[in-house]
């Protein structure tokens, strides 16, 4: 979030790190401030006056998303008319605004060809909440729920071309000169979702070592002591590990190449999401070592355990 606007500009690897933390206490929290830590930073790329909307009473308002243009926007005088259905709105009981995707479509709300891509503000007054919508088994914390727009009139000043952010050269439009705005989206909004995944499993890790102290096999042996276990959770314990390394050595990575001016090409980039698509999937597999190793009382629904591997597996 810009300084201006009370913001840290902080560190990508710091904000990584947070959403890791979090995750570790409680997997949905985490999945839900990686993914709304993430919207100050391209709010900073709209007009000045879309930001003084969000921030100017409140410099902690909540964004909820997501971007995927699931509705369409019909060009008007000012700007457009906005309907849809979005889902997956993670966080947005707790979200005075969102920012969403957005097709623009012509007189009849067929999108347009070649297709026009916007990401658009709209205040908490412009949309409804299906509250019926998440139901779950994992991540249910997040009430990652439905949006329902009808006809709510979106001001030019309150889109953005969702390409440019995308292809990172939004910061240029928008004035923007600190190294964190020129850090590719594809670094970014990832980057709190792998993250969150990242802290889940390293949650599962310490609950399961918790557990394990204390508990005896049928012929009176600590399982602290089976090898097997050992074994087990020691390689999940790896595993873990070496996800979080790579993540966060590669969002040094690209920030040294940011800040020094160099660009973070599209090869680059996608080598970053190679990564971070790695880093999720090797912690949900380690999640899977563990549980498995946790014992049949995992499985009660008063044990965290449990909820750790169901939040793993929905993220």
């Amino acid at each position: 979030q810009p300084k201006e606007f009370g913001g840290l500009e902080a560190h990508p690897r710091e904000f990584a790190e947070t959403a890791m933390a979090i995750g570790a206490m409680d997997g949905a929290t985490g999945w839900v401030s990686g993914i709304v830590g993430v919207h100050p930073w391209e709010l900073a790329f709209f007009d000045r006056k879309a930001q003084e909307e969000v921030w100017g009473t409140d410099p902690d308002t909540w964004m909820a998303s997501p971007y995927a243009p699931m509705g369409v926007a019909r060009p008007v005088e000012g700007g457009y008319i906005l309907n849809g259905r979005w889902s997956f709105s993670s966080g947005t009981d707790h979200c005075d605004w969102i920012m969403i995707g957005a097709m623009v479509g012509d007189e009849s709300g067929k999108p347009l060809m070649p297709p026009k891509h916007l990401h658009v503000l709209l205040p908490r007054s412009d949309y409804d909440i299906d509250q019926d919508s998440w139901n779950v088994v994992g991540l249910r914390g997040t009430g990652s729920k439905d949006l329902i727009v009808k006809d709510a009139f979106l001001p030019t000043y309150r889109t953005i071309d969702a390409g440019k952010v995308y292809d990172g050269t939004a910061w240029k439009e928008a004035g923007r000169t600190e190294t964190l705005y020129k850090f590719p989206f594809s670094c970014i909004f990832p980057l709190g979702i792998t993250s969150s995944l990242i802290g889940i499993a390293e949650g599962a890790l310490a609950c399961n070592m918790a557990a394990q102290r204390e508990r005896v096999t049928v012929s009176g042996v600590p399982i602290k002591e089976d090898p097997y276990v050992l074994f087990a959770i020691g390689e999940a314990a790896a595993e873990i590990a070496a996800s979080r390394a790579a993540i966060l050595e590669t969002v040094d990575r690209f920030w040294d190449m940011t800040e020094k001016g160099q660009e973070v090409s599209f090869e680059l980039r996608a080598i970053g999401r190679r990564t971070q698509t790695a880093a999720a999937w090797r912690a949900v597999r380690a999640v899977d070592e563990i549980f498995a190793r946790s014992g049949g009382g995992a499985l009660q629904l008063n044990t965290p355990m449990q909820r750790f591997w169901r939040d793993a597996h929905a993220g």
